[in-house]
């Protein structure tokens, strides 16, 4: 019944009609599905951009005396990635910070080495590959004039028109010793933690399973032949504290586009210094700290040791990451859709957060470490002209420009107050009662036989 009321309200069609819309809408669907196999078979070519600048901004907050080692352990890190890092920071444990005043490379210290507000910048020309000078012109609210001077290095061989956009691979060198790996914010050290690795006995496939460290950090700025850069010899002066970024930039030199103009806004600006409070409690150390604007996330590590003789002491490294993680290679400028995606991962702290806890009894009762945090801001690219939306219409533009920008904060774990106290005390009673007690210097020295 219900079979034959249904046919019998349905509409009538004559036959030969429904054969023909079907047929126009299989063609319209087949005509539908040509033309997105032709727009994803399409590609846009994009050639290399006449003159490209990078522009690198950080914010870097520091108590921690040691400037030599830091600036070491940086130099390290970006030459020889984990192990570079370790051993940079034993063989500067002694230097002393240089009395110059701004120097380029400052952006990039992984250890916040050098509190103040650093920038970076430099401009390259393919139809000028040799280009020794160029001027950038600044905003006002710089406090740095109406002008920077870019000044490239002397050549060592020919210079190549191509820009190096690889990131740097790292050699590493294998210490002596133990290394352990904690993870993640809370009160309590998690089940299955800590991960440990005996360095001396570990094979080629122990080192690959044990140490995970993300960060895919590029070249930005950089002081090369071809690449006239600021800050440099003839110009080192310091960034003011009231400094702005904000407003209208422009380069300017042989082989550069006269239109190379743009504007940065807030978003681009120096970010605030990391303002982070530290209370230990009970063998473990809360972190607090204000939230920054236009932050785009967090990231926390810290490094310390146990006592052992000099060939058989433990680095201990925690980083406040859901997972496993060194914590070295996410020290530095990161990528925004890195940083999203790392977030969602629970790797990187969301913006939003402003507390973490470092759990109690990973680094003693004395809670002794360096602490390291990095704020991520929001890298932003500009270009003229804009890339085309047509995939048909090839792109080259005139000219791009990177901006990464960042803060960081270093500190002795748990505040200097109690640690520098420790120290004093240390000096005048030169107790071998404190011989328990060892600094992560000494373990790094311990490690690396030096």
């Amino acid at each position: 019944m219900k079979l034959f009321v249904a046919s019998s309200l349905a509409p009538r069609c004559h036959p030969t009609k429904m054969v023909a819309t079907s047929l126009s809408v299989l063609s319209g669907l087949v005509l539908s599905a040509s033309a997105v196999a032709q727009n994803k078979a399409v590609t846009q070519v994009v050639k290399p951009p006449i003159a490209l600048a990078y522009i690198d901004v950080a914010t870097n907050a520091s108590d921690l005396p040691g400037g030599g080692m830091m600036g070491a352990a940086a130099q390290g890190g970006q030459s020889g990635g984990f192990f570079g890092a370790l051993s940079g920071l034993a063989k500067g444990a002694g230097n002393s910070i240089s009395e110059r005043g701004n120097q380029f490379g400052n952006t990039h210290n992984m250890m916040g080495f050098g509190s103040g507000r650093y920038i970076d910048v430099s401009v390259h020309t393919n139809q000028f590959p040799s280009l020794t000078e160029a001027v950038q012109s600044i905003p006002a609210n710089m406090n740095l004039g109406a002008s920077l001077p870019l000044l490239a290095i002397t050549p060592d061989k020919p210079i190549s028109g191509s820009v190096d956009e690889s990131p740097v691979e790292p050699h590493y060198e294998k210490p002596k010793g133990k290394i352990s790996i904690y993870w993640g914010c809370g009160e309590n050290i998690r089940p299955g933690q800590p991960r440990t690795l005996d360095v001396a006995k570990a094979s080629p496939d122990d080192y690959a399973r044990f140490f995970t460290m993300r960060g895919k950090t590029t070249k930005g700025a950089r002081a090369e032949p071809g690449h006239p850069s600021w800050p440099n010899k003839n110009d080192d002066r310091k960034i003011p504290d009231n400094a702005s970024l904000q407003g209208q930039h422009s380069f300017s030199g042989k082989g550069i586009p006269d239109n190379f103009k743009f504007t940065l806004n807030a978003a681009q600006d120096l970010m605030p210094a990391i303002e982070l409070q530290q209370t230990k409690r009970d063998q473990g150390v809360s972190l607090e700290w204000k939230n920054i604007p236009y932050a785009r996330g967090y990231f926390i590590s810290a490094m310390g040791g146990q006592s052992g003789d000099s060939d058989r002491g433990e680095l201990i490294l925690w980083t406040s990451s859901e997972l496993p993680d060194v914590g070295f290679g996410l020290g530095d400028y990161q990528s925004n859709t890195d940083i999203d995606r790392w977030i969602s991962e629970k790797i990187i702290l969301p913006s939003t957060t402003t507390r973490c806890d470092i759990p109690k009894g990973i680094f003693g009762a004395q809670a002794g470490g360096m602490l390291r945090m990095i704020a991520y801001g929001s890298d932003a690219y500009y270009a003229y002209p804009p890339r085309p939306a047509d995939p048909k219409i090839a792109w080259q533009p005139d000219w791009q420009a990177k901006i990464r920008i960042k803060s960081t904060f270093s500190s002795i774990l748990g505040g200097m107050g109690d640690n520098t106290d420790m120290h004093r005390n240390r000096q005048e009673q030169n107790s071998s009662k404190e011989e328990n007690k060892i600094s992560p210097t000494d373990i790094l020295k311990g490690l690396f036989g030096r």
